[in-house]
C-alpha cells in the first residue's frame, strides 16, 4: 500500500474542539485488518484499533520498542514521543532481555506492598494540598494547586528529590511530552534534567537517604549513568501521567456523582481516558501477521490504547462512564513487559486524591462550562491544561 493508495486513512489525532478519543476510532475499529495512515511527522504506519490486536502487538517479540531501529515512528517532526534514544537507563526503549535487566532491579520499589507502606506519605500530601487550597479562598486552578503537584511531591519523595527542586523538573517535563517542542527545546530540557539528577546521584552516593536512587546505588547492578536515565524516566513518568489522570478524573466524577466513593471508579476512569494514547510506539524488526495483514520489518506501528480501551467487543457501551462495570482488563497501563512499572502507585494516588478532595469539599463544583476547559490537545499525553474550580 502506498501513500497515495485511497485507503490510506488521515491520522485519527487529537484536535482541537474534537472529543477524545476521536470519533474515527469507532469506524476505524470496523475494518478489516490494520489500517495504514500517516503520522503529522510524514512517516507512514500501520495503526491498530482493537483490543486483542492491540495486546498482541504489546506481547509479540518480533516487534520492538526501540527507536533505534530502522523505521521506528515518531508522532511529530521534532520527535513528539520523548524518545531519549542515547539516554542510559531509559528502559521503556530497549527490548529484552537488555529491558528486563531494568526491570528486574525496579520491581521491589513498586510491589503492591512497597506501595501500602507508601499511603500515609500520600495521604500527606493531598491533605496538605487541600489545606493550601482552603487556605487560599473558595476557588483554584485543580491542576497547578492538586492534579500536578500531589505526584509531583509522591514521585520526588520516592527518588529521594527535594520538593523544592519540584517545579524545575515539572517545567522540563512539560517541554518533552508537548509535540509542538523544536528539537533544540527537547534537548535542552533533557541535558537539563541529566545534569540535576547526575550531581543529585553524586550527593546520594555520598550521603545515602531512605529513597529509591540511594537504594539503586547501594545495589550496584545498574551504573551512576543509568540511575540517572532511570530517574529521569521516572520522573517525568511519575507525575505527568498521573496529573492527567487526576484532573480528567475530577471532571468526570463531577459530571457523574454517582462515582464518587466508588472504589471501583479509578479502573473505569483509567479505561476511558486512556491518557497515554500515543505512547505505546512500535517498529517491527521481522515480518509479522496482526489481525490478518502482514507488517513488513521497518515499517512503523501505533497501538492506539484508547480505541483498544473502547472497544465495544470487549466492553459494553465503552463510550459511557460506567464505574460498576468490570475494566480491570483495560490496557490504559499498555501490556506485556512493557506493562506500566508504576501502576500500582498511580491507583493508589487517584484512590486517595478522589476520595480526600470530595470527602473534604463536598461542595467542589466547576468553574467554567465544561465545554470551555482547556484540554491538551497538543501533548503526548491527554490532560487538561488548567481545572477552574470553586465550592
Amino acid at each position: 500500500m502506498t501513500l497515495t493508495d485511497p485507503n490510506l486513512v488521515d491520522f485519527p489525532g487529537r484536535r482541537p474542539g474534537r472529543p477524545f478519543p476521536p470519533a474515527e476510532y469507532a469506524e476505524l475499529r470496523q475494518r478489516p485488518g490494520l489500517v495504514r495512515s500517516t503520522l503529522p511527522s510524514g512517516v507512514p504506519v500501520w495503526l491498530v484499533t482493537r483490543h486483542e490486536e492491540v495486546r498482541a502487538v504489546l506481547t509479540d517479540r518480533r516487534i520492538s520498542s526501540n527507536p533505534a531501529h530502522p523505521g521506528f515512528p515518531r508522532a511529530a517532526r521534532t520527535g513528539g514521543v520523548p524518545g531519549q534514544d542515547d539516554v542510559p537507563g531509559w528502559f521503556v526503549a530497549l527490548d529484552p532481555p537488555e529491558h528486563g535487566r531494568f526491570r528486574k532491579t525496579l520491581i521491589p520499589e513498586f510491589t503492591v506492598r512497597r506501595i501500602r507502606e507508601m499511603r500515609p506519605a500520600i495521604q500527606r500530601i493531598v491533605d496538605e494540598r487541600i489545606d493550601a487550597m482552603l487556605a487560599a479562598g473558595d476557588r483554584a486552578d485543580l491542576i497547578s494547586d492538586f492534579a500536578l503537584p500531589v505526584p509531583s511531591l509522591v514521585i520526588s519523595d520516592l527518588l529521594g528529590v527535594p520538593h523544592a527542586d519540584c517545579g524545575f523538573f515539572e517545567a522540563k517535563t512539560r517541554v518533552l511530552v508537548t509535540l509542538t517542542s523544536t528539537d533544540a527545546q527537547r534537548e535542552a530540557a533533557t541535558k537539563a534534567l541529566l545534569r540535576y539528577l547526575t550531581r543529585l546521584i553524586a550527593i546520594k552516593a555520598k550521603r545515602p537517604g531512605d529513597d529509591l536512587i540511594s537504594r539503586l546505588l547501594a545495589d550496584g547492578t545498574l551504573t551512576p549513568q543509568e540511575v540517572s536515565g532511570v530517574g529521569m524516566l521516572l520522573l517525568i513518568a511519575g507525575h505527568e501521567t498521573t496529573a492527567n489522570n487526576i484532573g480528567l478524573g475530577v471532571v468526570t466524577l463531577l459530571l457523574h456523582p454517582q462515582g464518587i466513593g466508588d472504589d471501583r471508579a479509578v479502573e473505569e476512569l483509567l479505561r476511558y481516558h486512556s491518557v497515554a494514547d500515543l505512547v505505546a510506539f512500535r517498529v517491527a524488526v521481522e515480518d509479522v501477521e496482526i489481525g490478518g495483514q502482514l507488517i513488513k520489518a521497518g515499517e512503523g506501528i501505533v497501538p492506539l490504547v484508547a480505541a483498544a480501551n473502547h472497544d465495544a467487543t470487549v466492553f459494553e457501551r465503552p463510550d459511557e462512564f460506567d464505574p460498576a462495570r468490570s475494566a480491570r482488563h483495560h490496557v490504559a497501563f499498555g501490556y506485556g513487559v512493557h506493562q506500566c512499572l508504576g501502576q500500582n502507585l498511580v491507583r493508589v494516588e487517584m484512590e486517595i486524591a478522589y476520595r480526600t478532595l470530595f470527602e473534604r469539599i463536598p461542595k467542589l463544583e466547576l468553574a467554567v462550562p465544561v465545554e470551555e476547559l482547556a484540554l491538551k490537545y497538543d501533548g503526548v499525553l491527554f490532560g487538561l491544561h488548567e481545572l477552574p474550580v470553586r465550592w
